[in-house]
């Protein structure tokens, strides 16, 4: 079994090594690693994503972008367990821009399905996919309407997880319609203290691939690391984040923060 050490170092030499170029900025309504969590039969359940970037880039990927720069991203996520395995999911993200202009960015709807999941004593191998339709003001994406494609694999123990995504991503309008789909690839590790197990720290690490088969130098990439703290506290759960850039163009720092509370219906 690998370590998580072993496995953050390997994703960090993937990213360095699968260099495409740089994709255009996007709305980041939610900074999350997707995992083999999934709602049960019935269950409805409400996630709050917020962020914020104190330090970062000002200039706009395209006239009429709002930037991150100093602007607050809150989006409510809602989901429902439809099956033992498949999960629906809307995201509602609103954005606060630097002026405090506060607005509604557009709505993202989500599918999960999870067929090989842990063993919830045991723990276990995961994997599934999880595939969104997003419909976003010009303000926020140059791609209008846009779906992702987001492949989950990892491994769940009894005080650690390890997962992986890989994002393939699909502009439907804009300028970019009909180019090859954007690519990236996210990690996350964490680890339960061992006299505290509702505190699990870890990190996560994003890095933009940009399309697929067009090379282009690695500091082009947005590649972020992020020191994390998750909280379970039944119903409860929190999860927060600092995040820092890696290369050039990536924001200097990003904060994150998931609040999640379930619902039976």
């Amino acid at each position: 079994m690998l370590s998580a050490r072993s496995v953050i170092l390997a994703a960090t030499l993937l990213g360095g090594l699968i260099t495409s170029p740089v994709s255009q900025a996007a709305l980041q309504d939610e900074v999350q690693v997707y995992d083999d969590s999934i709602n049960e039969i019935g269950e409805f359940g409400v996630e709050l994503h917020i962020n914020t970037t104190p330090s970062g880039s000002a200039t706009p990927n395209y006239p009429g972008e709002v930037v991150s720069l100093h602007g607050w991203r809150l989006t409510p996520e809602f989901s429902w367990g439809w099956t033992r395995t498949v999960e629906l999911g809307l995201y509602v993200p609103t954005v606060m821009d630097a002026q405090g202009s506060y607005q509604f960015a557009g709505l993202k709807g989500r599918i999960k399905w999870l067929p090989i999941q842990a063993d919830t004593a045991l723990g276990g191998w995961f994997a599934g996919v999880n595939f969104e339709l997003a419909h976003v003001k010009p303000e926020y994406d140059q791609a209008k309407y846009s779906t992702e494609t987001k492949l989950i694999g990892g491994y769940r123990g009894p005080h650690s997880l390890i997962s992986t995504n890989l994002n393939i991503g699909t502009e439907m309008e804009g300028p970019n319609a009909g180019q090859r789909p954007e690519m990236s690839f996210s990690i996350k590790a964490t680890r339960a203290l061992k006299n505290h197990p509702a505190f699990s720290p870890g990190v996560e690490l994003y890095t933009d691939l940009g399309r697929v088969g067009q090379a282009v130098v690695d500091r082009d990439q947005d590649r972020r690391l992020f020191l994390t703290l998750d909280v379970e506290r039944k119903p409860w759960e929190f999860s927060f984040g600092i995040g820092r850039g890696l290369t050039p163009v990536a924001d200097t720092w990003t904060l994150k923060m998931i609040t999640e509370i379930p619902f039976s219906l």
